[in-house]
């Protein structure tokens, strides 16, 4: 399952977040840093509109939506690389997932302690992204000693790896996320990849206001826009607040969105951005049962599609069956689509589709 780690400088929502995220209240929220010791990890699902249609379509009343995991990890401080605060246990934690989302206080409390004394969200960001990018050096050194002898005698992946490790080190002295295609070529990324570095991962900042500045955000907004456009990252705005009001209104929560002129929850579209910053695609098996979404790597192909449902069917897969979910809806059914032969047949080469309703044949 995909995992997304919340960070941030204490006391900026990221615990408040986690609550309206998971829609529990197992992520305590309180006005003084480390609040959070131990990551609080919660399953969220994937909004998709797209799934109750077909529900409906289908007549069935199962519905399983695709999930993400995401972890609350405590505050980052200045020196956590050192292991100030409790540094080296999160940063432990920021490792293991898939990608980071940076929570940035964006709106004015002299109520709410900020740990800095001050609000400034680009210097937050920076801490955050330098403490990160010294713990990364500190791996980088530490492998590049490590494989020193073997690159010296000639053997040909240290030389590379060596390499790489030299670029690491000067990207890595800028103190800001990397985006590895950008850098590295395909021979090159595999030894990047395997260090499973911080700073590599990619960041969405979730800029946390409050309600009057949702709509249109602030000066500070405008400020981590800019940040994240220039570090091929995404940015979205949140009110922390006004997310955790809304997981408990349930079914009224889309009147309150529309009373405050807002479209889709910041939740929603954080999620979005999740999956399109880790480019990635969703399919969909439909039928009396139940309506199940799964989710593959963009330009995953067929094959690779059928083993996200079981290994035994990407190992004896013949042919996936491929109804667009427009058609579907246009036609109301399978029949009618293979009646009017929008329904095909593809083979183990087809690039599975974002909405492709897919249904496998295979022996074993």
């Amino acid at each position: 399952m995909l995992r997304t780690g919340i960070v941030g400088l204490p006391n900026v929502g990221k615990s408040t977040l986690f609550n309206a995220l998971t829609s529990a209240k197992n992520a305590q929220s309180a006005n003084y840093p480390f609040c959070t010791i131990e990551p609080n990890v919660g399953v969220v699902n994937v909004p998709d509109e797209r799934l109750s249609i077909l529900a409906d379509l289908c007549k069935c009343k199962d519905i399983i939506p695709t999930a993400i995991e995401f972890v609350d990890i405590a505050g980052l401080v200045k020196g956590a690389s050192k292991g100030e605060g409790l540094g080296n246990q999160f940063l432990h934690n920021i490792r293991e997932v898939d990608a980071i989302i940076q929570v940035v206080r964006c709106f004015d409390d002299p109520n709410t302690i900020h740990v800095s004394g001050k609000v400034d969200p680009i210097e937050d960001i920076e801490i955050i992204n330098t403490e990160l990018a010294l713990a990364d050096l500190a791996s980088v050194e530490k492998r590049k000693a490590r494989i020193a002898k073997q690159a010296k005698g000639g053997d040909k992946d240290a030389v590379i790896e060596d390499k790489v490790l030299d670029k690491l080190s000067d990207l890595l002295s800028e103190g800001t996320f990397i985006k590895i295609a950008d850098h590295f070529n395909e021979e090159e990324i595999p030894f990047v990849k395997q260090l499973n570095l911080m700073s590599t991962k990619p960041v969405i900042y979730a800029a946390n206001v409050s309600e009057g500045d949702l709509k249109d955000g602030n000066n500070y907004t405008r400020l981590v826009q800019e940040y994240a456009d220039k570090h091929n990252a995404e940015m979205v705005i949140i009110s922390a607040k006004i997310e955790e009001e809304l997981s408990e209104l349930g079914d009224e929560s889309l009147e309150y969105l529309q009373e405050l002129g807002i479209d889709d929850s910041g939740i929603n579209r954080m999620i979005k951005s999740v999956y399109h910053l880790l480019n990635l695609r969703t399919f969909i098996t439909a039928g009396e049962k139940e309506v199940h979404a799964w989710t593959i790597p963009a330009g995953a192909k067929a094959p690779q599609a059928a083993g996200v449902i079981h290994t035994d069917f990407e190992k004896g897969f013949i042919r996936a069956e491929i109804t667009p979910y427009e058609d579907f809806v246009k036609y109301g059914s399978y029949a009618a689509c293979k009646e009017k032969g929008v329904t095909r047949l593809e083979g183990k080469d087809y690039v599975v589709q974002d909405g492709d309703l897919v249904h496998f044949r295979f022996a074993v």
